[in-house]
């Protein structure tokens, strides 16, 4: 027999219902929550065969990472951290799920040492015997410590991100707001992100660095020194084209999600093979480059 022993009535209950279905049809098998002494238990007899005994032990795994490990990620930003409104919990939660899911490789370096889902399946092994009978909260506190840190750091990491993510909104925030009203000094511009950066004015020629510098409007560098980059945001925001047509073969680049979020309808994304294609009805702009 397997007794499971819950404070919380809910986390009873759900784990009764996630297991009652989970178990094999072979097994012999007695399953209800009962309460005893304000305590809610799980009782769960099984003919001890092998298979039945993994499926207790994957139920309770998922149960724990799906009903469980975000209230324990919300209480470290409460506690940790003094996040206490719910919708900065949700985004830095969606960050660590993107973490722990694979989708940030970026941010995973940073946790590359941590096996969060490996930590908790062996406390697991290590708890569950053939006949046995615990408390779920005192798991918890004493067998879950060493991956209570390791989820600590993946909402330091995360944090750590949000705040990045934050700063960067305004930062975009402000650039649109210097772009709003300003009167365009060039209708189109054409911008190849091929080995280099290089613009093209409406007919295909070339904009040399010394020309584009010559536009930068001043008051943009000296109020954003640090975060306005010379050579292709700040001649875009000063320029202030009606149309631009950025043609790349990686739109997932932080130069190119830049300029999107700044210039938004804009903005015209095409291939560099599309560039050169159009260019060719130029011809004297691709004279000129010869």
């Amino acid at each position: 027999m397997i007794e499971i022993i819950f404070q919380s009535s809910a986390d009873a209950r759900n784990f009764h219902e996630q297991l009652h279905g989970r178990l094999l049809p072979s097994s012999q098998t007695d399953k209800k929550t009962l309460q005893f002494e304000g305590q809610h238990i799980v009782k769960i007899f099984i003919d001890h065969h092998i298979k039945d005994l993994e499926c207790v032990k994957e139920v309770f795994c998922q149960f724990i990472v799906n009903r469980k490990q975000d209230d324990w990620f919300r209480k470290i930003l409460m506690e940790n951290y003094y996040y206490e409104d719910e919708g900065e919990q949700q985004q830095i939660l969606e960050i660590i799920h993107s973490i722990l899911e694979g989708n940030r490789e970026d941010l995973a370096a940073f946790v590359s040492d941590l096996d969060v889902n490996g930590s908790l399946k062996c406390a697991i092994d290590q708890l569950f015997q053939e006949n046995i009978s615990f408390s779920f909260d005192s798991f918890v506190k004493f067998r879950m410590r060493p991956l209570m840190d390791q989820m600590a750091k993946y909402v330091e990491v995360s944090i750590d991100e949000y705040k990045m993510e934050q700063e960067y909104q305004m930062f975009i925030q402000t650039l649109r707001d210097f772009l709003s009203g300003r009167k365009a000094k060039l209708d189109k511009i054409h911008i190849l992100m091929d080995e280099g950066i290089t613009f093209f004015d409406d007919q295909f020629y070339e904009m040399k660095r010394g020309e584009l510098l010559r536009m930068i409007d001043r008051k943009l560098i000296s109020n954003h020194p640090v975060y306005v980059d010379s050579g292709t945001i700040a001649p875009l925001l000063s320029i202030a084209p009606s149309c631009i047509y950025l043609y790349s073969d990686d739109y997932e680049q932080p130069l190119v999600r830049t300029i999107r979020n700044i210039f938004e309808e804009r903005l015209v994304l095409d291939s560099i093979s599309a560039f050169y294609e159009n260019k060719r009805f130029y011809p004297y702009a691709a004279d000129e480059k010869m």
